[in-house]
C-alpha cells in the first residue's frame, strides 16, 4: 500500500469528537491545527472541547450508565470483540493517522493495533475472575462481598501511543459496567478520533464518549467533574501531581497514575555482549517512540570489564537504526511528537555537555534534506556521566541515554535507587542468584532480567515511588475499575 497516498484521502475528512453517540465538534466552535512533526505540514483541525462539551460528555455517559450496568458481562465482552474486529480491519488507516500525528513509524503503528487486539482480548479472557467473596457468616449473619462499577470514569492518555492507549483503555473500565469518557492527547488526537469514529458504530450512545483539547481547560474541567470518581492518567510526574491535586480539591476520587520513569538497565561482566548491546538499543525505544516512552531504560550501568567494549559496538548498532519518515515502511525510527518537545530533548543534549558528560554519539539532527523541517533526533549516547547530572536523573523523554562505569554491586544499586522515579529496571547477568538479588534490591515496578521494553499480555505494568499508583494491563486494572460491596444478610 502507498501510506503517503492513503494519508491524503484520510485527511481529507473532518475529523470530531464522540459524544453520546454523536461525531460533533466543540459547542463553541473552537479547534485548533495539528501538523505533521515530521515536515511541518497542516493535517487537520482538532475539536478544542470546553468546559460544555466536558459537560455534554459527562451528561452522555451518566445516561447510559443505568442501561450498560445492568447489561450482562458476556454482552458487554460481545461489544467488545466487535470492537476487536473494526480495529482489525481498520488498522492500518489507524497507524497511518498516528504515524502522521504524532511521528512515530507507521510499521510500528500498525503493529501497535495488533497489540491492543490482543489485550483487550485478554482482557475479555479473565473479566470473569473478577469476583466478589463469601466470608465466613457470624452467627446468623451470611456476609458476602460484591464487585461493582464507578459509573462515569475518565482516562487521559498519552501521545507517545495514541492510537493504541485510546482503544486498550476501552477494555477495563467496560467490561466491569462502567461508562467511559477519554481524553484524547492534544499533540496526536487524529487517531483518537478516528477510533472514537469507529466505536460509535458498535456501543450504545454514552458508553464511550471521546473528547480532544488541552490538560488546562478540558483535563482540569473533566477531573474535577463531580459525577467522575474514577480517573486514569498516562503521562509526566508534574501533570500526575496536577491530576492528583485537582482531583482531591474537587473531591474523594479514585485516581490512578501511570507516570515518568529513569529507569536503570545494569549489566554484569559475565552478560553476553552481543545480547547487551540489543538490550541496551531495544531498551532505549527509539525503534517505536523515539525514546519517547515512560519505561525506556535510559540509564545504562556498565561494569567496567566490558563498559568499552558494549559501547563500541553500540555506537554501531545505533548507527544502523533507519530514520526517516514516519509513512515510508521500511522506517525504524521517526521523530519527535512536536517542537516544544524537540527543544526539551535538545535541551537536556546541551545540559549533558555543559555539566561534564561526554557526548559519544548523536546529539543532533540526522543530515539530509529530509529532515530540515522536522522534529527528529539522533540516537544519543553519554558516557562519563555521574548521578549528580541532571540528564542522569531527570527524565528526558526522547532518544538519549546515560552511561554510568561501576566495579560495586553495593554502589551500583544506590545509584540506580537514588532517582524519585521508580517504573522499570533492568538487569544482564547469568547468574540466577545475582538476578533474583537484584530483581527484590532495585525500587521498580517492573524488572526485566535479561530483557529490555517488552511487555507480556496478563503481566501487570505501573511504578513505585514517583512513578505512579496502581499497575494496569493485568487483571488488576480489572478490578481497579470497580468498587467494593459488602452485604450482611440476616434471618427475617
Amino acid at each position: 500500500m502507498n501510506y503517503e497516498a492513503r494519508a491524503q484521502e484520510l485527511l481529507q475528512r473532518e475529523y470530531k469528537m464522540l459524544i453520546g453517540g454523536e461525531l460533533v465538534g466543540a459547542k463553541s466552535g473552537k479547534t485548533y491545527e495539528t501538523h505533521s512533526p515530521s515536515d511541518g505540514r497542516f493535517l487537520a483541525h482538532i475539536p478544542y472541547a470546553q468546559a460544555e462539551d466536558v459537560e455534554a460528555a459527562v451528561a452522555a455517559a451518566a445516561a447510559a450508565f443505568p442501561a450498560w450496568r445492568k447489561t450482562t458481562l458476556t454482552e458487554r465482552a460481545a461489544k467488545l470483540r466487535e470492537f476487536i474486529k473494526v480495529l482489525q480491519d481498520n488498522k492500518v488507516d489507524i497507524g497511518i493517522m498516528d504515524a502522521l500525528d504524532s511521528g512515530n513509524p507507521v510499521t510500528s503503528m500498525i503493529g501497535d493495533v495488533d497489540y491492543t487486539c490482543r489485550a483487550i482480548d485478554y482482557q475479555i479472557g479473565v473479566a470473569m475472575e473478577v469476583k466478589g467473596q463469601t466470608l465466613p457468616s457470624m452467627g446468623d449473619n451470611w456476609l458476602l462481598t460484591r464487585r461493582e462499577p464507578y459509573g462515569v470514569v475518565a482516562r487521559i492518555v498519552a501521545y507517545n501511543h495514541s492510537a493504541l492507549f485510546t482503544a486498550v483503555k476501552f477494555a477495563a473500565p467496560l467490561l466491569m459496567g462502567n461508562t467511559l469518557i477519554i481524553k484524547a492527547p492534544d499533540q496526536d488526537a487524529l487517531p483518537s478520533l478516528l477510533i472514537g469514529e469507529l466505536a460509535s458504530k458498535i456501543f450504545p450512545p454514552g458508553v464511550v464518549n471521546i473528547i480532544t483539547g488541552d490538560g488546562p481547560i478540558t483535563g482540569d474541567t473533566l477531573v474535577r467533574h463531580p459525577k467522575i470518581k474514577r480517573i486514569s492518567l498516562i503521562g509526566s510526574i508534574p501533570t500526575g501531581k496536577k491530576v492528583a491535586e485537582a482531583a482531591a480539591q474537587a473531591g474523594i476520587k479514585h485516581v490512578s497514575l501511570e507516570l515518568g520513569g529513569k529507569n536503570p538497565i545494569i549489566i554484569f561482566p559475565d552478560a553476553d555482549i552481543d545480547k547487551v548491546v540489543e538490550g541496551i538499543a531495544n531498551g532505549m525505544n527509539c525503534h517505536w517512540s523515539q525514546g519517547q516512552s515512560c519505561g525506556s531504560t535510559t540509564r545504562a550501568f556498565l561494569h567496567e570489564s566490558i563498559h568499552d567494549a558494549v559501547l563500541e559496538k553500540l555506537k554501531v548498532r545505533l548507527g544502523k537504526i533507519r530514520i526517516g519518515n514516519p509513512l515510508d515502511p521500511e522506517t525504524q525510527m521517526g521523530c519527535l511528537v512536536s517542537e516544544a518537545q524537540f527543544n526539551k530533548v535538545m535541551g537536556y543534549i546541551d545540559l549533558g555537555k555543559e555539566g561534564g558528560a561526554n557526548l559519544y554519539c548523536g546529539g543532533a539532527k540526522p543530515e539530509g534534506e529530509q529532515y530540515e523541517k522536522g522534529f527528529f533526533v539522533q540516537p544519543t549516547v553519554f558516557q562519563d556521566v555521574t548521578m549528580k547530572m541532571r540528564i542522569a536523573q531527570e527524565e528526558i523523554f526522547g532518544p538519549v541515554l546515560s552511561v554510568l562505569k561501576w566495579n560495586d554491586v553495593e554502589d551500583v544499586v544506590q545509584q540506580a535507587n537514588s532517582v524519585e522515579y521508580g517504573l522499570t529496571a533492568s538487569v544482564w547477568t547469568k547468574d540466577l542468584n545475582t538476578a533474583m538479588d537484584m530483581a527484590e534490591r532495585l525500587e521498580a515496578g517492573y524488572v526485566w532480567i535479561n530483557g529490555s521494553g517488552a511487555h507480556f499480555l496478563g503481566a501487570p505494568f505501573g511504578g513505585q515511588k514517583q512513578s505512579g499508583t496502581d499497575s494496569e494491563e493485568g487483571i488488576e486494572e480489572l478490578y481497579s475499575f470497580t468498587q467494593i460491596k459488602t452485604v450482611s444478610m440476616g434471618r427475617s
